[in-house]
């Protein structure tokens, strides 16, 4: 589970959730909104037997008076603030109610900042600090706006690259069908992707853990998957997940917001039952892939079935 809550506790959150995405409007449930609404009490609230059609309204003062331990109310701004947006679309009503519950609860985290400048039009700014918030809770290194994002992503061009490294990741192909190595071969050389090393590749140090957890977790590289595997991610390794994982990828690929060019965008992508479900299976995994420690290549050989056993990652 991502957080434990009393029945109590999740009946006044989802209470809350459904307020958000229907802006106060009880009739206005979209079958988006109600699908993961009932995916959330299913997933993140389980046990659950609470009937989201029966919901009735809580305020934000109401809501406070039941959530009086910080975790919980931490979580439950988070569940709010995927509310507002899982309808595909920037709506300033909700995201302003979610900054309003936010504030009952004495909830201040960086993502809701992102959210309220977004909502204020001031995107661009979101967006730069999506992308300060990821290089932060991936390599905990300060990025400054001025500086050149694609040149930390993109870091072999010219006098920099890296055939070794590059013949390294390619000789991944020989290993046995069905090992980490080989899966994640699979994944460059089905997808046309340039090894880590090749001027055109991807900074290991983002790829390797990155790509690792989609053959871990079994999500492809689809605008879904990206989503999905960027909210395990956001559910194993706990570092700004909301800043840093779930909000970038929901401006991505649910809403169509262009990051940067090489994330791209889609419109669309978010599968409400999925998404709830990659982060409760992200958090019960037992192994961080983006942990310092964490060693790609002590790891290539063994079967992927072996390793998601090992670290308890739940079949899809």
């Amino acid at each position: 589970m991502l957080v434990e809550a009393t029945p109590q506790e999740a009946q006044v959150i989802l209470q809350a959730m459904r307020q958000v995405a229907t802006r106060r409007d009880q009739s206005r449930l979209s079958d988006t909104a109600h699908k993961a609404l009932v995916a959330a009490a299913k997933h993140v609230f389980d046990p659950s037997d609470i009937r989201v059609e029966d919901l009735p309204p809580v305020t934000a003062h109401e809501l406070a008076d039941v959530l009086k331990t910080e975790t919980v109310a931490g979580w439950a701004v988070r569940f709010l603030s995927v509310m507002a947006l899982v309808d595909g679309v920037l709506d300033k009503g909700k995201i302003a109610m979610v900054l309003e519950y936010a504030a009952a609860l004495e909830v201040c985290e960086p993502y809701l900042k992102q959210l309220s400048e977004a909502a204020r039009d001031h995107l661009e700014w979101a967006l730069a600090d999506m992308t300060r918030q990821n290089i932060k809770s991936l390599w905990n290194q300060p990025w400054r706006d001025e500086d050149n994002v694609m040149g930390l992503f993109l870091p072999y061009g010219g006098d920099h690259a890296d055939p070794s490294l590059v013949a390294r990741h390619e000789a991944l192909g020989a290993l046995p069908v069905g090992t980490l190595g080989r899966s994640y071969w699979e994944i460059y050389k089905k997808n046309g992707y340039a090894f880590p090393g090749d001027p055109k590749g991807v900074n290991a140090a983002f790829a390797r853990p990155h790509d690792s957890t989609h053959v871990m977790s079994g999500y492809d590289t689809t605008p879904e998957g990206e989503i999905l595997v960027s909210t395990f991610t956001a559910g194993m390794h706990r570092v700004l997940p909301m800043e840093g994982h779930i909000l970038p990828v929901i401006f991505s690929w649910h809403l169509g917001v262009e990051i940067n060019k090489l994330a791209g965008s889609a419109k669309g992508a978010l599968d409400p039952e999925r998404f709830w479900l990659a982060w409760v299976r992200g958090a019960e995994t037992t192994i961080d892939l983006f942990a310092p420690d964490w060693d790609f290549w002590s790891h290539v050989g063994k079967p992927v079935e072996d390793l998601r056993r090992r670290y308890h990652v739940r079949p899809q």
